[in-house]
């Protein structure tokens, strides 16, 4: 088989990736304080193809050279704040993310649209409990009754917290991974690291989010180049298999 096919199929699976990256940076463009990703590609010069036998893999021959995404990764980058009126939204400046304690993990995320539970619990709806530290222990954030004024619950830019009836909740526990790149992502902003660090002095708003970092006329731009990428490995891949189905008419007559 020509040599050619590896390299424009590599190049429609890694556009095809690219586009799904893209299409997730868009349906979470209004997802509060989620990161955008961005694909990495990488060219090898040659890629050896492999012969697995006998349980044993044995190098046959090289390939062609092959462009293969290498990683995904997120942009960090802050946004700006968005005044919501809500009590329970929280936007934070600077470092740091909210801790949510799941049925699998406690996740890290920067999304501080929060809400009140029948038990009074402040949660990240379907994701789980926000995580604070009451008289120096971590645990649930309670914060009073719905059905009795939950509403009126009081956080000031410390993430300390009053509940309804005016009594200390605690404070928003609030950490940094120490390497950003080496969390583990899930989807809808979600994060894994077993190495944080507190942040001692967080900046915290109250009735308040912090918008997604996502530009949409880059992400359109993307789309075009990511798609037009497409339809030229497609269309070279179209013409090789033609070359090579000519080929063979020609030989077969021969």
């Amino acid at each position: 088989m020509h040599y050619g096919f590896y390299t424009a199929a590599a190049g429609i699976l890694s556009q095809q990736r690219g586009l799904n990256t893209i299409a997730n940076n868009l349906a979470n463009s209004q997802t509060p304080g989620y990161k955008t990703e961005r694909t990495l590609t990488t060219t090898f010069d040659y890629e050896y193809m492999t012969r697995f036998e006998k349980g044993y893999k044995t190098h046959i021959g090289k390939n062609s050279p092959l462009l293969q995404v290498d990683e995904v990764i997120t942009d960090f980058q802050t946004s700006s704040l968005e005044e919501t009126g809500y009590p329970y939204d929280m936007g934070l400046v600077g470092e740091g993310f909210f801790n949510i304690k799941g049925n699998e993990h406690t996740y890290l995320t920067r999304n501080g649209n929060f809400d009140i539970d029948s038990e009074g619990y402040l949660i990240l709806p379907e994701i789980g409990r926000v995580q604070g530290k009451v008289m120096g222990e971590d645990g649930n954030v309670v914060v009073g009754d719905i059905y009795v004024g939950g509403a009126d619950v009081t956080v000031n830019d410390q993430g300390m917290v009053w509940d309804n009836l005016g009594n200390y909740a605690g404070e928003l526990y609030i950490t940094q991974p120490n390497d950003l790149n080496s969390m583990q992502k899930y989807s809808n902003g979600m994060f894994v690291s077993n190495d944080v660090q507190d942040v001692n002095t967080p900046t915290v708003f109250q009735n308040t989010l912090e918008r997604s970092n996502i530009d949409m006329n880059s992400e359109y731009e993307r789309v075009l180049e990511t798609q037009n990428a497409l339809v030229a490995c497609s269309t070279a891949l179209k013409v090789m298999d033609q070359m090579n189905t000519k080929s063979t008419e020609l030989c077969s007559v021969m």
